[in-house]
């Protein structure tokens, strides 16, 4: 065992780098997190080697990193603690195959032409950054939202490069970091040191200046955010119609007459429930249905416009779909409603099952929910303009560009968080979505089951926070542009990726001209 440890603490280190870099650790490790583990790398002979460390450190960081999802096993799955803790440990080791896909690549590149020892570091570099960038996972973490999650200016240049730029940016601080610490006792580590913490301060002045030049707000909106912070085993309840629709429809309704009653002297815009908060099936359908009137003559009454997460039924696969409604002051519907398009695996859709229909009669207990038809329209609420995004939709960069595309003033997300627990989850998963204002310069209202409700400006800066696992209702007040210019991030999507391929062929066709001169 002492033999093991001495063997792979290189990779473990790189681990505990990188885990306690993620929210709600400040990223005090994200500009040298790969160092130890690139240093190991380097000193293998075989691809054994070279993928037990990689495993290693994906391992160590994840269980840092993503230690809810033992949680969320326990309270989705409804697995036992510790066949969740079993979930855990086999979720750490597949979870982030990146790291170890990265070293491979670079060994068997490096053994195969032979890299000179700089071409070869700055190979290992951009091999990691595009095998991150491009990695399969259901929870799309990248490298760059830390810096947002800690306030440091740096993260305003994601509205230019996106906080996958900003990701592939601190991974590539790595290689000079990792040149300064092989030169640390010589005068040149201790030049490129210097360098690094120059170009970082230079960037963090770039962010202050990019966020000072943002164009001041033409209008503004108060929004009255609810959130009742319903068990989960209530809303699965309430899904199979086995009770709580009406004590859940009462705890949203109490919360929002509570908070208007409270804010008598504020004009509210609209109210804002999060996903699936009204418990029953909504649209045009089913508005003379009990509690469809309830709630219009609830609004009716109060003349107060809402925007929920509800059940309606896809009128093309006639199945059941989680969607986001308006309406209005007198409880009318206002269409287009939204239906998620980017559906949760084995929670809401079985992978392969339209090519492979026998797999549903396997797994008869996932959810099977109706497919929307993505970010093609905006929500419509008087001269509002309204991004509409559902879940973990916010963590798809390409689908808040469509959105902003489409001239949306700002974006609604709504959000069921409860599965996850109270420390990490909730502090990722709000930055992750919040990001999508800076990249486009946008509000971002967000609103959850169970904490945490908010929003978020243009600038990036994040109002006041709901507390977890709490009922809570409050009033924000969101300046906004009517007519928001595009970021340059979202003139050039692609940019970012496109250097990246960029660096790797320059750098295979360096590696083979120095090959064809030996």
């Amino acid at each position: 065992m002492n033999n093991l440890l001495k063997f792979l603490w290189l990779p473990m280190l790189s681990g505990i780098f990188i885990g306690t870099s993620y929210i709600p650790f400040p990223p005090w490790a994200s500009l040298f997190g790969f160092v130890p583990l690139w240093l190991f790398w380097t000193r293998q002979s075989t691809f054994k080697n070279v993928l037990i460390g990689g495993l290693t450190t994906a391992f160590v960081f994840t269980l840092i990193g993503f230690n809810w999802m033992a949680y969320l096993l326990h309270e989705f799955a409804h697995l036992d603690w510790p066949y969740a803790i079993v979930g855990l440990l086999v979720y750490a080791l597949i979870a982030h195959l990146f790291v170890p896909v990265a070293g491979l690549l670079w060994f068997w590149g490096q053994r195969t032409w032979r890299w000179p020892a700089g071409l070869s570091l700055a190979m290992l570099c951009i091999i990691t950054i595009l095998c991150e960038a491009y990695s399969v996972t259901l929870f799309y973490w990248n490298f760059g939202y830390s810096w947002y999650g800690a306030g440091v200016p740096l993260y305003h240049c994601a509205e230019i490069i996106g906080f996958k730029g900003l990701s592939a940016l601190t991974l590539a601080c790595n290689l000079p970091l990792y040149w300064a610490w092989q030169s640390r006792r010589q005068t040149s580590g201790k030049v490129i040191f210097a360098a690094v913490v120059a170009v970082f301060g230079l960037l963090n002045l770039g962010g202050i200046a990019l966020k000072a030049r943002l164009p001041a707000p033409d209008a503004s909106l108060n929004v009255l955010m609810a959130q009742a912070s319903v068990g989960n085993s209530e809303k699965l309840a309430a899904e199979l119609k086995q009770g709580y629709r009406a004590e859940i429809l009462r705890r949203y309704m109490t919360l929002t007459n509570d908070a208007l009653i409270a804010n008598a002297d504020t004009h509210i815009d609209f109210a804002l429930w999060p996903e699936t908060a009204f418990p029953a099936l909504l649209g045009e359908r089913f508005k003379n249905d009990p509690m469809p009137t309830a709630l219009a003559k609830f609004l009716q009454t109060r003349q107060l416009p809402l925007i929920t997460g509800a059940y309606s039924v896809d009128s093309d696969s006639r199945l059941v779909s989680n969607s986001l409604f308006v309406l209005d002051k007198n409880g009318g519907i206002v269409p287009p409603h939204y239906s998620k398009t980017i559906l949760l695996a084995f929670g809401e859709y079985i992978p392969g099952e339209e090519t492979f229909p026998q797999i549903r009669q396997w797994l008869p207990a996932t959810g099977h929910f109706g497919r929307g038809k993505g970010p093609t329209e905006l929500l419509q609420l008087d001269d509002f303009k309204i991004g509409a995004q559902i879940c973990y939709e916010s963590l798809f960069p390409e689908f808040s560009k469509d959105l902003a595309q489409l001239g949306a003033q700002f974006i609604v997300n709504v959000t069921n968080d409860a599965w996850y627990g109270d420390w990490q989850e909730p502090y990722q998963h709000m930055y992750m979505t919040l990001a999508r204002g800076v990249e486009f310069r946008r509000p971002v209202l967000r609103v959850t089951n169970s904490g945490i409700s908010t929003a978020s400006l243009a600038s990036g800066e994040v109002l006041a926070l709901s507390p977890i696992y709490q009922p809570w209702a409050g009033v924000l007040k969101v300046p906004y542009l009517k007519n928001p210019p595009s970021t340059f991030y979202q003139r050039t999507f692609w940019l970012v990726p496109g250097l990246l391929w960029g660096i790797l062929g320059v750098l295979l066709w360096i590696g083979f001209k120095g090959r064809q001169q030996i």
